[in-house]
């Protein structure tokens, strides 16, 4: 089988991504691992400002899309299109959208069509390990 691993604008080793990145980032970023519900610091948290890629900085998400899904994992209903690549993973026996961040290929989590009627009924369920936050004051 040919290999159709895709280039990113970041690429790194394994070893030079183990050393900037936590031991979670680098499992939810770089193995597509997901973190335990409830245990990400951004769920509950909706201070006004950008999430960024934890690998590369890339703004992905502003805070005004970003909703309580009750799902355990922070929660966005839109991303910043143009910074954000959809895949298709079937690690657990079937499709799901996964979503990726487009500069460095870190997983993010995943796209489900259960989001808030009311806007655009898509949910970006994404792993807090992969995000920082940048302050709108920053």
């Amino acid at each position: 089988m040919e290999n159709d691993k895709k280039n990113y604008e970041i690429e790194k080793t394994n070893q030079e991504w183990k050393t900037k990145l936590t031991p979670m980032q680098f499992h939810v970023l770089r193995e597509a691992g997901t973190e335990r519900p409830g245990t990400s610091e951004f769920d509950q948290f909706f201070e006004k400002g950008t999430y960024v890629c934890a690998g590369c900085e890339t703004p992905l998400y502003k805070s005004d899309s970003k909703y309580d899904a009750g799902c355990g994992w922070p929660s966005f209903d839109e991303a910043i299109k143009e910074n954000i690549e959809l895949d298709v993973d079937y690690k657990i026996g079937y499709a799901r959208t996964e979503l990726k961040c487009k500069t460095c290929g870190g997983h993010l989590g995943h796209r489900f069509n259960d989001g808030p009627r009311n806007t655009t009924g898509i949910r970006h369920c994404v792993n807090g390990a992969a995000l920082k936050f940048i302050p709108d004051n920053k």
